[in-house]
């Protein structure tokens, strides 16, 4: 279809957006997201002001977590206290947690996948390969394959489900023969961390030390994660949700060892203008009713559009990465730069390497 015909379709739905701007404000400011029968009907916000991907100049920076009170932050587009926030997104996934991955591959196509593939592929180039060991010493083995190898540990935030840590030692098992791999999931809800556990329980890791699961919050990592003792530090699709964004990547700094690494995988900022159009309306008109369609929950995926919506831009987060003491690439997208796009911004891969 051609740009022509695309832009007086997309002029139209945004003033149909424009005219469902009250609708939409009026929903209550006190309203908790669960999962029932009552629902607020989907609203498609006003288009942004500006053509470009950052934040307009009327809004407060989606960088900033907390207003010039100090006392609220955004769920959303609505601003609460920040005492409140936690809660609020628990209700958001212990809504969804049944029907996440569900959903993941319904809104994305499956894109999410090769997503996820690409994100771990990256950030785990190459591993030393294991050699097995009898329990009681194997007496053939020489000295160089006989000595204890330090496992390689990774710590996985806000990955209740599994999805990144099984790609991890999928990764490590099949590509490099590497057991010597341990990975944590730490996650604030407990729904979505018993999620996790019944997927693992259906593979070769179960009751493993490969992989644990540990109920802890991003910004106050648990007290058994030490400073400088992980390795690799993910956090797929979780961030945006957190209360602040730069307690949380200073507490990733704080647990990773020298050398180590940090991987975000999180929703960026489409560039194409027609793109981010198309997008902005697939987003808020049809993700919402899918959700009410496969979860019982359109106000959930409601939030959960609106928190893409508010996250920092590509450049902005690459410095908040850079202002909690990681080394990045240069300021721009791409090979050798802070961030990598994928499928045109819709989703955005961000890394670091502690010094």
């Amino acid at each position: 279809m051609s740009r022509q015909i695309l832009q007086p379709r997309l002029r139209a739905l945004a003033a149909a957006a424009g005219a469902s701007r009250s609708t939409y404000a009026s929903a209550s400011a006190t309203r908790c997201i669960s999962s029932t029968s009552s629902r607020a009907n989907v609203q498609v916000p006003p288009p942004a002001p500006s053509s470009t991907p950052g934040p307009s100049s009327s809004s407060p920076s989606p960088a900033a977590s907390v207003n010039a009170a100090g006392k609220t932050t955004h769920f959303g587009f609505r601003e609460v206290p920040e005492e409140e926030k936690e809660g609020l997104v628990g209700g958001v996934f212990s809504s969804v947690a049944s029907s996440y991955d569900i959903m993941n591959d319904s809104m994305s196509l499956g894109i999410h996948r090769l997503w996820k593939d690409s994100f771990v592929s990256t950030l785990l180039p190459e591993l030393p390969p294991s050699y097995h060991t009898n329990s009681r010493g194997d007496l053939s083995a020489t000295a160089a394959t006989a000595q204890v190898i330090e496992p390689f540990k990774c710590l996985d935030v806000a990955g209740g489900t599994g999805d990144i840590a099984l790609r991890i030692l999928d990764r490590a098992r099949e590509k490099f023969g590497s057991r010597d791999i341990e990975v944590e999931i730490v996650d604030l809800n407990q729904g979505m961390l018993n999620e996790g556990r019944k997927r693992v329980a259906k593979t070769l890791y179960y009751n493993t030390p490969q992989i644990t699961f540990t109920h802890g919050n991003a910004q106050h990592l648990p007290s058994h994660i030490a400073d400088n003792s992980i390795d690799l530090y993910t956090i797929a699709f979780g961030i945006r949700n957190c209360t602040s964004l730069p307690a949380v990547l200073s507490e990733a700094h704080r647990v990773l060892k020298p050398g180590g690494k940090i991987g975000v995988l999180e929703f960026g900022k489409v560039s194409n203008p027609l793109f981010r159009e198309i997008y902005r309306q697939y987003s808020f008109q049809f993700i919402p009713i899918m959700g009410k369609i496969l979860a019982g929950d359109s106000e959930s995926y409601q939030y959960l559009v609106e928190s893409i919506e508010r996250f920092p831009s590509q450049p902005e987060f690459a410095q908040l990465v850079r202002d909690a003491g990681f080394q990045t690439g240069q300021m721009r997208e791409g090979k050798g730069g802070a961030w990598t796009d994928f499928t045109g911004g819709i989703a955005t891969m961000w890394t670091g390497v502690k010094v």
